[in-house]
């Protein structure tokens, strides 16, 4: 088995492989009908909690879960309904909030635009428009009193609020107040410099009745994916657990999907894509609930939920939660939640990905510019390696001696297979060549190269980063395809260096490899490209340099 043979054979796999997902993703089964989530009995309640009943929110039958639709709203794929936009600005987000429900409706993320070529139009990560829905929603459900969900109409003292140049902070309250005697205000903090925007509600019970409930929050989304061609990543939901740091909840399975735990401590709920996501963060310390629903058979709900607290007559209660909604940045992440930056999702391969995507961001500290940063990385990994690629290319080296009598054996067996590879054997057992000696080194090498792989794909920081000339964005493909085709060309040069296939149908089939290669790779993001192309050209450089020591050492002898 020739080394070559081997890395086209895992390589080929791999684009297979993601072809595959993207036909998943593209043309897979679509979600069944919905159906109806059961509420956890509350002998799962966890000691110390309130107990935790299904109340039912106004319209609504009492095993009605967050998010399912009312008599008054029917299950189809309408608008959301909406009352007063709230704008607010602050360095990093452009948000629209609803004064019903107080939902986060829009939200504009102004660091990173949507396309390189329009810097002043930002990604809108929260849109309550159809086709592509993604909102945060909130409320308070009762099962002992009246229920604050989603569907108020809460009253806001102003209309446009904008952070400060030399304000930190920036507040934001509605207020609802009911004829009952409850009133209660929701106020959404956002910060200078974070994602992480605040959420507090409080309620003041005014009534003549205590008052019992939970805070529930989720997102609301339509299925839809961004990934680019041939280049499948993840978009829906996810929840983490004490017990479960990473659990994706698809778009499919939210109909049926029941968390292993009634409620659990700490955690979190996104809704995530590509390079962006939202997550409700609620306190570390707090036991929620986790949920998923799909209503109206295009409506996609994942969210969480606490135990009830009850609010006597007189007194008031205070929920509080966090929201991020931004980029998947791996430092942000990691000062947000406990296990948020897994959703910078790099497979099994986590363990190895981690400290590549360290050493590429601590090297780009030092350059200042992404694709350099994917040079010298690859770099590095060639030189850790280099005495397995040696042993490698050596192996192949020696194969490309005897090749002339290989085929002297070719032409003197003619089609008689068995005789063939005998008289092949005892050259290798006479000459102490191992065949196989070069796939163990290649091998061990391939996990760390399909880990960067997964580093240049799922890295935020790579999307719409410059390189040099006419390469401006990282994330998209080369307009020009000069860097497939380079690819391409280093490709065909690997093989002319390496010992041809005895099969003649082998020698087509890696003739047209690098073709093949190159037309699958000129719809590749050129990070990724960029990367295959100097991986290459170095095994070139040092292949070469060992064929040529083993020739002249040959020669001499």
């Amino acid at each position: 088995m020739e080394n070559q043979r081997l890395i086209l054979f895992v390589a080929l796999s791999v684009v297979i492989l993601l072809l595959y997902n993207a036909w998943q993703e593209q043309y897979g089964p679509k979600p069944q009908p919905p159906r109806q989530i059961a509420q956890p009995a509350e002998s799962q309640t966890p000691p110390g909690t309130p107990s935790s009943t299904t109340p039912a929110a106004p319209g609504e039958t009492p095993t009605t879960e967050p998010g399912q639709p009312t008599a008054a709203t029917p299950a189809t794929a309408q608008a959301i309904n909406s009352q007063q936009a709230i704008h607010v600005r602050t360095d990093l987000l452009d948000v629209v909030i609803d004064t019903m429900g107080g939902d986060i409706r829009k939200a504009a993320l102004l660091k990173y635009p949507e396309h390189v070529d329009t810097p002043d139009m930002p990604v809108m990560l929260f849109n309550d428009s159809l086709p592509r829905l993604l909102i945060a929603q909130s409320g308070l459900l009762s099962s002992a009193g009246k229920s604050f969900d989603h569907r108020i109409v809460f009253n806001a003292e102003s209309t446009a609020y904008e952070l400060g140049s030399g304000a930190d902070s920036l507040d934001v309250t509605l207020t609802y107040e009911d004829p009952s005697g409850i009133t209660l205000r929701k106020t959404y903090t956002f910060h200078r410099d974070r994602y992480v925007i605040d959420m507090h509600e409080s309620l003041s019970n005014g009534s003549t009745e205590d008052w019992s409930g939970r805070l529930y929050r989720q997102f609301q989304s339509t299925q839809f994916s961004k990934s680019q061609r041939f280049i499948y990543t993840y978009t829906g939901g996810v929840v983490s657990t004490p017990q479960n740091r990473y659990h994706k909840v698809k778009f499919d399975d939210m109909a049926d999907w029941k968390p292993e735990e009634s409620f659990t401590q700490g955690g979190w709920v996104a809704m995530i894509q590509h390079y962006f996501l939202g997550a409700w963060i609620p306190d570390q310390e707090q036991y929620n609930n986790f949920y998923s629903n799909v209503t109206g058979g295009s409506r996609y709900i994942i969210g969480l939920q606490t135990a009830e607290t009850k609010v006597a007559v007189g007194q008031t209660g205070e929920f509080s939660s966090k929201l991020y909604v931004g980029p998947k940045e791996h430092a942000r992440l990691v000062d947000a939640a406990p296990n948020l930056e897994l959703t910078v999702d790099y497979g099994y391969l986590t363990i190895l990905a981690e400290p590549v995507f360290w050493l590429l961001t601590k090297i780009h500290s030092f350059v200042g510019n992404w694709g350099f940063s994917i040079i010298f990385v690859t770099l590095i990994i060639k030189l850790l390696f280099y005495k397995l690629s040696e042993a490698a290319y050596r192996s192949m080296a020696n194969l490309r001696k005897f090749q002339p009598k290989i085929q002297a054996l070719r032409e003197r067996y003619g089609n008689d297979r068995q005789k063939m590879s005998q008289a092949m054997m005892d050259i290798y057992k006479k000459e102490k060549i191992n065949p196989l000696g070069g796939c163990l080194p290649m091998l061990v090498q391939i996990p760390v190269f399909i880990s960067l792989y997964w580093v240049l794909l799922e890295s935020v920081e790579l999307r719409q980063a410059p390189f040099i000339l006419w390469l401006d964005d990282l994330s998209s493909k080369d307009p020009f395809y000069v860097l497939p085709v380079i690819m391409g060309i280093s490709m065909w040069v690997q093989q002319r260096l390496n010992p041809a296939p005895m099969d003649p149908v082998q020698q087509k089939v890696l003739m047209a490899l690098p073709f093949v290669f190159t037309a699958f790779f000129a719809f590749f993001p050129s990070g990724l490209v960029l990367y295959w192309v100097v991986n290459n050209i170095l095994s070139i450089a040092q292949q070469w340099y060992i064929t040529r020591k083993i020739e002249a050492q040959t020669a001499k002898s």
